[in-house]
């Protein structure tokens, strides 16, 4: 696969929600695996929680495309190859409150969830868009999906006149960390979490801005 053969599109396509929870959980399961987990509920929980319009899909193939687990309404076969979603006015990619929690897990074993999902929050500034994080499917990384999707949610930003987009990253993932930088961002605080190690999977957590000019 190259890039010319994939479409970024903004938004989920229609019946592709649970191909984006999927790709979603692979990709943050060491974060959000005590909080949703295991598995298979966290996904459901994912796919019915998406706010579609806080997401743009990279879709690889399309009419006569064989291969691969295509994705109903998602375009004449085409597959959900890779993810990102945004913040803008208070919604994120996932949505889901914590009576929605509490509905999915139980009142006893919801509660500890809701307070761990709490510490993964993140609230815009003014004139801020924050990511979501991106996840691209094992199969198609290096190939430059990712790069994709980071243009298309720049485009997304300055069109919504924000001054700088803003993201989060691991210590425990140096792979993200370098696509990031090589679309521009730059690394401006690192807050050492040790306590959260064990509990959400990372010891440190690198905010990257990225400064956008708007129309």
């Amino acid at each position: 696969m190259t890039t010319e053969s994939v479409e970024v599109r903004r938004g989920v396509p229609e019946g592709a929600a649970a191909r984006v929870a999927e790709l979603y959980w692979e990709a943050f399961a060491g974060k959000l695996g005590l909080a949703l987990g295991p598995a298979e509920a966290g996904r459901r929980f994912i796919a019915g929680h998406l706010h579609a319009d806080r997401a743009v899909t990279a879709l690889s193939g399309g009419e006569g495309d064989e291969g691969g687990d295509g994705c109903k309404g998602a375009g004449g076969g085409a597959r959900v190859v890779g993810v990102a979603g945004y913040q803008l006015a208070g919604r994120g990619l996932v949505g889901g409150d914590a009576a929605a929690v509490r509905a999915q897990y139980g009142r006893v074993r919801g509660l500890y969830r809701v307070f761990l999902l709490a510490l993964l929050e993140r609230t815009p500034a003014r004139g801020e868009l924050v990511m979501d994080g991106i996840a691209v499917d094992p199969a198609e990384r290096s190939r430059g999906v990712g790069g994709l999707l980071l243009r298309e949610i720049e485009a997304i930003a300055v069109e919504q006149r924000c001054r700088r987009i803003r993201l989060d990253v691991v210590a425990e993932n140096p792979r993200a960390r370098a696509l990031y930088e090589r679309h521009g961002f730059r690394a401006v605080r690192v807050q050492r979490t040790p306590w959260l190690r064990d509990v959400l999977g990372f010891g440190a957590v690198t905010t990257m801005h990225k400064e956008v000019a708007a129309r």
